[in-house]
């Protein structure tokens, strides 16, 4: 196949239904990854044969991954990293050394997963066909170590039929659940599921009466953020933070990091943790340095624009938008108007969403309808700001959105976009679009 006909074969695997049972948002599905060994054995296993550092959490998998995978490059290995959602292409979920796989090399995993699907005789899920193709791309590169992000939760995410040397739960937060009763137990729970005995764990920020659930997994070793580790000092600066964390193995002072908000000093921390757990060794604060300093993370507090300040973020959830909100506060200085761009996915409870972000504090909000057939309206969503006291409007298109913030803003005025992955990747697409002439 060609790589368009690979992308349309992956695609014709979306089924939203079963996506939001599995989330816990809606419905039942039978939960197993009985079809997924299946899959991986048809493929030889490709997944037994990698070292892995399996990444699990409400938020920050991303980052957190991405510190991971330059710290272990700065050590001289070669680093697969395994990350969703794509913001543009698919093959941003694919990555050796931080580079993403290209069209070609994409085109003959897909082929190769849609064999071994017809040997199969079973309809796969589109993330357990992309989660084969991973751990067979990474095999067959023979990557030293792969970094793998959980899709959803943990204990039947696809990626789970691989063996994690070290598991990283980055925290525990409201999403994929109903949020009925002890939600957060459960929650914990299922990303507990990612643990293998004699793996070694690295907690962030989560309750202590959580703990208990990963310690039942038997791990080797737990360390945990706020008490093996910890972060010494932490401040903002002009282009992200300057922290100061120490683990069980090692201080490590004055690191600058190229990423704005205080809960990716704490995502740094986890991923020096975890590094260092996997290497069973200090790092060499050299090899730190120059690691953090190749750090990139698109839509996540990302300067798109620097006047007037466009900032494009992908937080979806309660708790990515209030450390958004913080972030804005603690690390973004300005002294012009304040303009909210948001669009939300129907999953979304849309007052609980502009309360975290704060949304009363923005002189304007344009709602959006994100690119989906998943979206929430931008009319509904409009409304429910009104009613909350905001100036706000409606306008579907993030393009024309964007449009029409830029035309009245000046160059100290900040406009923020986020809300929904779909809709920062098209503002960031657009927006480049337009910067490029």
């Amino acid at each position: 196949m060609e790589i368009d006909a690979a992308i349309e074969y992956v695609e014709g695997h979306i089924d939203y239904s079963t996506w939001a049972a599995r989330s816990g948002r809606t419905g039942n599905v039978d939960l197993s990854l009985d079809r997924m060994r299946r899959f991986v054995e048809l493929l030889g296993n490709p997944q037994a044969t990698l070292p892995v550092i399996h990444v699990t959490g409400t938020n920050g998998k991303g980052s957190t991954s991405r510190i991971i995978t330059r710290l272990l490059m700065a050590e001289g290995m070669r680093v697969g990293t395994y990350s969703s959602p794509h913001l543009a292409k698919y093959n941003e979920r694919f990555r050796i050394d931080d580079v993403d796989i290209d069209d070609g090399s994409l085109a003959v995993l897909f082929t190769a997963m849609e064999a071994a699907e017809h040997v199969l005789g079973d309809r796969l899920m589109p993330f357990e066909v992309l989660t084969g193709a991973a751990y067979t791309w990474f095999a067959e590169q023979q990557v030293d170590v792969a970094v793998v992000e959980v899709g959803v939760l943990g204990r039947f995410d696809a990626t789970n039929v691989a063996d994690g040397r070290v598991a990283v739960v980055t925290n525990i937060g409201f999403d994929h659940t109903n949020g009925e009763g002890d939600w957060r137990m459960r929650v914990a729970a299922e990303k507990a599921g990612i643990v293998k005995p004699g793996a070694h764990v690295i907690l962030g920020a989560i309750e202590p009466r959580l703990e208990h659930v990963f310690r039942d997994q038997l791990p080797s070793q737990v360390w945990r953020l706020g008490e093996d580790i910890v972060i010494e000092s932490d401040a903002a600066s002009d282009s992200g933070r300057v922290l100061s964390v120490t683990t069980p193995m090692q201080r490590l002072n004055d690191l600058a990091l190229p990423l704005h908000g205080a809960h990716q000093s704490s995502n740094c921390a986890l991923a020096v943790a975890a590094a260092s757990a996997f290497r069973r060794r200090a790092l060499p604060p050299e090899n730190v340095a120059s690691a953090l300093a190749q750090v990139q993370m698109p839509a996540r507090l990302e300067t798109v624009i620097e006047r007037p300040l466009v900032i494009v973020d992908s937080a979806h959830n309660p708790d990515a938008a209030t450390a958004l909100a913080k972030a804005l506060h603690d690390d973004i200085a300005c002294s012009g108007r304040k303009t909210l761009i948001i669009g939300l996915l129907s999953g979304r409870n849309p007052q609980r969403m502009l309360d975290a972000l704060e949304a009363t504090t923005f002189d304007e909000i344009i709602a959006c309808t994100p690119p989906t057939l998943r979206a929430r309206a931008a009319s509904e969503l409009a409304a429910v700001a009104i009613a909350l006291g905001c100036s706000a409007s409606a306008i579907d298109d993030i393009g024309d959105a964007l449009h029409a913030a830029l035309a009245t803003a000046s160059a100290d005025d900040l406009i923020v976009v986020t809300g929904s992955i779909y809709l920062a990747a098209d503002a960031r697409a657009w927006l480049t679009r337009r910067s490029n002439g």
